[in-house]
C-alpha cells in the first residue's frame, strides 16, 4: 500500500512541475485584456512560432472605429521600430511578424487606436517572440515522455530514499537512464531539428536547457556510484531527486538558444507576404 500512495504523490509532484514549468515558461502566450472606447478587449500575443512562416498576430475587436498596428524589430539589435497596419477581417484585427531563421527573435507590441488615442496592449514592455524550426510528432512526443518519466522515477526515488533501510539503487538507475535517453539523445534531436544545433550547452555554449539537463544528469551519476557494492546511498538519492526537482522548476527555453544577429548581413525588411496567404477564412489566433 505504501508503494502505491508513493507512486501516487510522485506522479502529483511530477505534474505539478509539469504546469509549473509551462505556465512559467518564456513560450507561453502573453495575455491579458483592456478597455477602449467602453469596449473589453482580450488578447493573447505568441511566444514562440515556427519558421517557414510569418507569424499571425489576431485581436478580437468588434468596434470598427478602433484601428491598430504591429510595431517590432529585431531583438537585441539597434534595428528602428518598424510598423505593420493592421486589417480588419470582420470583427478582429490581423497583421503578421516576418518569419525569422531559427532562434531568431522578434520583440514586438500591439498599439490599437481609437479617436487618435493610442493603447499598447502590453505597455512600455515588449513581447519577446522565438522562431524556431518544426519538431516531428514522433520525434518530439517521446522526448516529452522520457523527460517527464525520469522526472517521475526520480521523484519516486526521493520518497523512497525517506524511508529507513529502504534500497532506492534500482529506482536510481531507472531515472539516470531515462534522463540519459531524454536529455542526451533525443534532446539534442530536438534541438537540431528546432535550432539546427545538437548541443549548445557547456562546454560550447550557455544554454540553460542543455546545462540544467548535464548538471542535473551528473548528480544521478554521483547517487549511483555511491550506491555501489550495495550501498544505498539513500542521501546521495534525495540530493539528487532534490536537484532534479531545481531542474524541472526551472522553466524550459529560459535562456535558450538564441540568433546573435550581428553575424548576419542581410538588413531587416518587413515580409511581402499577404496576411491572407496564411491566415485564410479561418485565423489563427495569435
Amino acid at each position: 500500500m505504501k508503494k502505491v500512495v508513493f507512486w501516487i504523490l510522485a506522479f502529483l509532484i511530477t505534474a505539478s512541475t509539469a504546469v509549473y514549468q509551462r505556465k512559467t515558461g518564456p513560450t507561453y502566450p502573453v495575455s491579458g485584456k483592456t478597455t477602449i472606447a467602453n469596449t473589453q478587449i482580450h488578447y493573447e500575443l505568441l511566444t514562440t512560432h515556427e519558421t517557414g512562416i510569418d507569424c499571425p498576430v489576431q485581436i478580437d475587436v468588434k468596434n470598427p472605429e478602433i484601428s491598430g498596428t504591429v510595431l517590432y524589430k529585431r531583438h537585441k539589435t539597434s534595428d528602428p521600430w518598424a510598423s505593420i497596419p493592421m486589417e480588419r477581417q470582420e470583427e478582429s484585427l490581423v497583421a503578421a511578424l516576418p518569419q525569422q531563421p531559427p532562434a531568431g527573435k522578434l520583440q514586438y507590441k500591439v498599439v490599437l487606436s481609437y479617436l487618435g488615442d493610442e493603447t499598447s496592449l502590453t505597455g512600455e514592455e515588449p513581447v519577446i517572440i522565438r522562431f524556431k524550426g518544426a519538431v516531428p510528432l514522433w520525434l518530439l512526443i517521446p522526448h516529452v515522455i522520457v523527460m517527464f518519466m525520469a522526472m517521475l522515477f526520480s521523484a519516486r526515488a526521493g520518497l523512497e530514499a525517506l524511508r529507513p533501510k529502504s534500497d532506492p539503487r534500482k529506482l536510481a538507475l531507472w531515472t539516470t537512464g531515462l534522463l540519459f535517453v531524454g536529455g542526451f539523445i533525443l534532446g539534442p534531436l530536438v534541438q537540431k531539428f528546432a535550432f539546427g544545433s545538437l548541443w549548445t550547452g557547456f562546454p560550447f555554449g550557455f544554454d540553460l536547457t542543455d546545462n540544467k539537463t548535464l548538471i542535473a544528469f551528473i548528480g544521478w551519476v554521483i547517487a549511483l556510484i555511491a550506491g555501489r557494492k550495495g550501498k544505498h546511498a539513500r542521501g546521495w538519492v534525495l540530493a539528487a531527486a532534490i536537484l532534479l526537482l531545481i531542474v524541472f522548476l526551472i522553466p524550459h527555453s529560459v535562456l535558450g538558444s538564441e540568433l546573435d544577429y550581428s553575424e548576419m548581413d542581410s538588413p531587416q525588411a518587413v515580409s511581402t507576404t499577404s496576411i491572407h496567404s496564411f491566415l485564410g477564412s479561418d485565423p489563427i489566433l495569435a
